[in-house]
């Protein structure tokens, strides 16, 4: 891991041999896999729990619980963690990734289970609606549901109202998404930090996105437009805030984590609103990782190892 912005990390010649062996062995895989729109999202989703890909089955923690609030849509799931020993220091609010379609609030255990206990956050992780069969605004609201109601009860529910708000892919641009709302219902943003994993935050796609093509390493350009055309209804204003934060107004936010990798067909994204957030005056830091690809903190290597450390500092450093 090194801290951008420096160039030598975005030449191809950092990338480790191992790590172009191991990419191309994954890209092999997945080149067998079933495309989700080809099978249908629920029979996608039920492969990703039996574990019929190329990660290993989930694993679902015992120590897990479940709280339901209410939402304009009805009954709205949490799933909550708290760290094995003392106080909670503040509340994570964690928003999972899976282009709005696939993925879900318990498939991340053992990562948000690591950061409970090391950071010494309760996790809240939102069962936010699914696409296509509740497409936009429906993840955005629940998020926002979920949000508004930490930003109430928080104190009295985990002993602290500090929050910090975070997720992967999906869940990056639904945290951009979510912060951009409070910070126009409250008039303040009412977070400690951002947490901003491998996010998509322009849905006209950034060169990167586009340039990406076909090796199927976790997200190719095909991948990210069967997202995007699932998760909005017909038509609409690509550049909206609400959809692509990447061009909201991004003043008085809270300090960010992006962290990105070289081979992440969403580089430009991380690369470009880290450069935003710090026009608009926010602190804000970027770690690129070369040869890394899309959701690499499913793979357990070294990067995944040094982009837990980073996530764990940077919301310690960000709680008081």
């Amino acid at each position: 891991m090194n801290t951008y912005p420096d160039p030598d990390l975005l030449h191809p010649d950092s990338i480790a041999p191992e790590i172009h062996q191991r990419n191309a062995q994954i890209a092999k895989a997945m080149a067998a896999l079933p495309e989700w729109w080809v099978i249908g999202p629920p029979a996608f989703r039920k492969n990703q729990r039996d574990g019929a890909g190329v990660f290993p089955p989930m694993v679902f923690s015992e120590r897990a619980t479940t709280r339901t609030i209410e939402s304009k849509a009805g009954p709205l799931r949490l799933r909550e963690f708290l760290p094995s020993t003392g106080q909670p220091r503040g509340v994570y609010l964690h928003l999972h990734g899976g282009g709005w379609v696939i993925g879900g609030a318990d498939m991340q255990d053992t990562m948000l289970l690591t950061l409970a206990d090391h950071a010494q956050v309760a996790v809240v992780s939102v069962h936010y609606r699914l696409a296509p069969e509740h497409r936009y605004p429906a993840a955005p609201d629940d998020c926002e549901t979920a949000a508004l109601w930490l930003v109430e009860h928080a104190a009295a529910l985990y002993g602290s109202g500090q929050l910090i708000i975070g997720g992967e892919s999906a869940g990056a641009h639904l945290s951009a998404v979510t912060l951009l709302r409070l910070r126009q219902r409250l008039g303040f943003c009412p977070f400690s930090g951002a947490n901003f994993n491998f996010g998509l935050f322009d849905m006209t796609l950034t060169p990167s996105a586009r340039a990406f093509g076909d090796e199927r390493l976790f997200l190719r350009t095909i991948d990210m437009i069967q997202f995007r055309d699932a998760f909005l209804p017909g038509e609409h204003k690509l550049r909206d805030p609400d959809i692509s934060p990447l061009y909201g107004e991004l003043q008085n936010l809270c300090p960010a984590l992006f962290t990105i990798g070289t081979r992440d067909a969403l580089l430009d994204d991380s690369l470009f609103m880290h450069a935003r957030w710090l026009a608009a005056g926010n602190k804000g830091q970027l770690d690129v990782y070369p040869g890394a690809p899309h959701a690499f903190f499913r793979l357990g290597d070294a990067h995944t190892q040094s982009a837990m450390t980073q996530q764990i500092q940077f919301i310690c450093s960000h709680l008081k």
